[in-house]
This record gives C-alpha cells, sequence and structure tokens, in this order.
C-alpha cells in the first residue's frame, strides 16, 4: 500500500527525548516500511526514518528557541499533505482533529489515531460536527466521552521487540518515568518511596506549562534523601532505568489513555504499580505484570508483593500483546477496511464519495 503517516511537529521522528505519540509513528512506520509498504512521513526535517520524509519545519518545534507560533507550521503541513493526497491509498493522521476541514474535501481515504484525552468539554461537538471522519482509539476506555464517534477500530501501542532488553534480576530502587504535571501524580510516588523505606528515581520532564506546578509542589519534595531527580533521559537511557528498577510507580490522576510507559517497564520485565484509571485495566495484567490499586495503602502493599511476581512473565504479556508488528498489523486491517469500503460522507453538503480500486473517486 501506498500510505502516508503525519506527525506532529512538536517532536522529531522518533523523538530525541520525550514523546509518546512521535515515538509511536517512527514504531509503525519503520513496520510498516519493514513489511514492504511504500511509506511517506509529513514529520519535521531532523527526524530519521527509512521512509520518505516530506521534512515540514527545520527542526522539531517543543525546544526550538526560534518557534512562537507551532500552529503555523502545522498549517503548513496541511496544505503539503493535502497536495500531495492522490498519491497515497490512505492518509494516516496523528495530529487530532486539525486536518478534518480539508480532510472532508479530500477524496483519499485517511484515518485519525486519537493519542490524547477525549473528556474536554470543546471536543464533543466537534467530533459531531466532523462525525463522518474515521477516527481509531489506543484504548477502549478512550471512547468512553464520545463512544458515538466514527470509530473504525482500537489498536493498542507497540514496541519493536528488540528495542528493551529483558532483566531478569530486580534492581533495589522504584522509578518514575513520564511527565511532572498534576495528573501524573509524582508526588504520590514520592510518598510510597518515603513510607515504604525504598528510593525512588524519577526521570521526568517538565513542561513549561507545569513548571510553576513543579516549582510550588514538587521541587520541596525532592530534598528528601530517598528521591533522586534525573530530569528528563531519552530512549537509550530508558532501557537501563526501567530495567534495573525494582517496579515501576504508575500513580495517575486521570484517565490515561493508553500510558506506554507500561509496556515499556513490560518489555524489561519490570512489574508496575498503578493506579485504576483509564486504560490502566486494559494494558495491565494484575497479578501478573504488576498489580492495580485503589489508594496509597493498597500501593504499599504491592510494593511488598512485587517480589511474588515473575519478571518472565511480564516480558511474555508484552512480546504477545504490545509489539510493533501487531500494532501496524491492526492498523493494517483498518486501512484495507477503509480503503475498499463505499464512503459516504454525512456532511449534507458534500457530495458522494465511490471506491474504484483503491482510490475514491466522486460520484
Amino acid at each position: 500500500m501506498k500510505i502516508a503517516q503525519v506527525a506532529p511537529l512538536y517532536e522529531s521522528v522518533p523523538p530525541k527525548c520525550y514523546g509518546g505519540t512521535e515515538r509511536i509513528v517512527s514504531y509503525l512506520t519503520e513496520e510498516l516500511v519493514r513489511q514492504g509498504h511504500d511509506v511517506t512521513l509529513f514529520a519535521s526535517a531532523d527526524s530519521i526514518t527509512s521512509a520518505h520524509l516530506v521534512p515540514c519545519s527545520e527542526t522539531a518545534l517543543r525546544l526550538s528557541p526560534a518557534c512562537q507560533d507551532p500552529l503555523a507550521h502545522h498549517v503548513t503541513m496541511m496544505g503539503k499533505v493535502h497536495k500531495a493526497a492522490a498519491e497515497f491509498d490512505i492518509i494516516h493522521y496523528h495530529i487530532d482533529y486539525l486536518h478534518f476541514p480539508l480532510s472532508r474535501l479530500s477524496p483519499t481515504p485517511n484515518v485519525t489515531t486519537l493519542h490524547g484525552r477525549l473528556d474536554l468539554p470543546e471536543l464533543g461537538p466537534l467530533y459531531r460536527d466532523f462525525c463522518e471522519m474515521p477516527v481509531v482509539s489506543i484504548s477502549e476506555s478512550q471512547r468512553g466521552p464520545i463512544p458515538w464517534a466514527n470509530w473504525s477500530g482500537t489498536v493498542y501501542h507497540g514496541l519493536p521487540e528488540n528495542l528493551y532488553s529483558f532483566h531478569e534480576k530486580p534492581g533495589e530502587y522504584l522509578g518514575f518515568l513520564g511527565r511532572i504535571s498534576p495528573e501524573k501524580r509524582v508526588d504520590r510516588a514520592i510518598d510510597i518511596a518515603r513510607r515504604s523505606g525504598m528510593k525512588l528515581k524519577i526521570a521526568a520532564k517538565v513542561d513549561r506549562a507545569d513548571r510553576e506546578y513543579f516549582e510550588r509542589e514538587i521541587k520541596p519534595l525532592l530534598n528528601d534523601p530517598l528521591v533522586e531527580f534525573i530530569g528528563e533521559i531519552g530512549e537509550d537511557e530508558k532501557n537501563e532505568f526501567l530495567g534495573n528498577a525494582y517496579a515501576l510507580l504508575f500513580p495517575i490522576d486521570w484517565p490515561e489513555p493508553f500510558g506506554m510507559v507500561m509496556i515499556e517497564a513490560m518489555a524489561c520485565g519490570t512489574p508496575v504499580i498503578a493506579y485504576r484509571n483509564g486504560s490502566v485495566l486494559e494494558v495491565m495484567v494484575d497479578g501478573v505484570t504488576g498489580f492495580i490499586v485503589e489508594n496509597q495503602e493498597e500501593a504499599l502493599q504491592a510494593v511488598e508483593k512485587v517480589s511474588e511476581l515473575s519478571r518472565g512473565l511480564c516480558r511474555e504479556v508484552f512480546e504477545k500483546r504490545y509489539s510493533s508488528s501487531r500494532m501496524a498489523s491492526g492498523y493494517l486491517n483498518i486501512y484495507r477496511s477503509l480503503c475498499g469500503r463505499e464512503y459516504k460522507l454525512l456532511h449534507p453538503s458534500m457530495p458522494k464519495l465511490v471506491a474504484k480500486g483503491s482510490r475514491m473517486l466522486l460520484a
């Protein structure tokens, strides 16, 4: 198939440091190329890929001091994608709803993976207005706020099997990996470590939007001798950080759409102690890949029981459920379904589109 992947421009593909969406775009793109598909990636110019790269900004935007309006770069990218749309069998977007007005006018099949939370009040009316747009969820729980959307399927994230190595022996510290923000609840992780008497290593980035929260709420907690704040780490450091941990703490307080760090830990054989929110019940196998808890007391009990778990089984669950090849197979099934389906756009002002081969033509 001739497939376009359209990535956000905030991070390169793959990201140099933090960046969940762009990392998944990279894993998916490389796996599709490996399987023999003709893939074009629309992304920042500093991206590294075996696909054909169409650069849409000179560098990733998040850490670029020259970027003051990231939306301008994304609108320019939309113009490039729309101009080349007829070259592809399908266009796979990872930029939320930004492309919807243009995709509504295009005969080329498209699909959008929604990577974020969907419980924001503005999103319901938007997805109702663009109810013909095919979308993919990354967990069943993510669909909760808009179950009536035009869902084409659910595809769990996947990682290359050789990306992380299995660590048979547990380390002596608890780990927290991700982002410092109120909903990620690193304060809970610090409390668990203090009360359990175990060292906690925090590898996390602090976004500009969360800087004040970090300075006010979290920084004073880092003075504890059991707590080590490492800061943001890159892909090459995560294997050792996660693999050498006794357990990963995932004490979230929000409807997490997926939580990739959970499967990254599983890939290393490291159990996860996670709060029961969002996708946790789908991603985790309670009592096998870790423990799902309701509160701090249960989390402390889980720390004591981690030694009873098999790190080998954690790795096995990862290999069976969360490989990039399995993720690519899920998306290819969706691509083929959309390319072979007769399209009828639901917006009353739009003409009917019908399938002819792998192309959609105006009737």
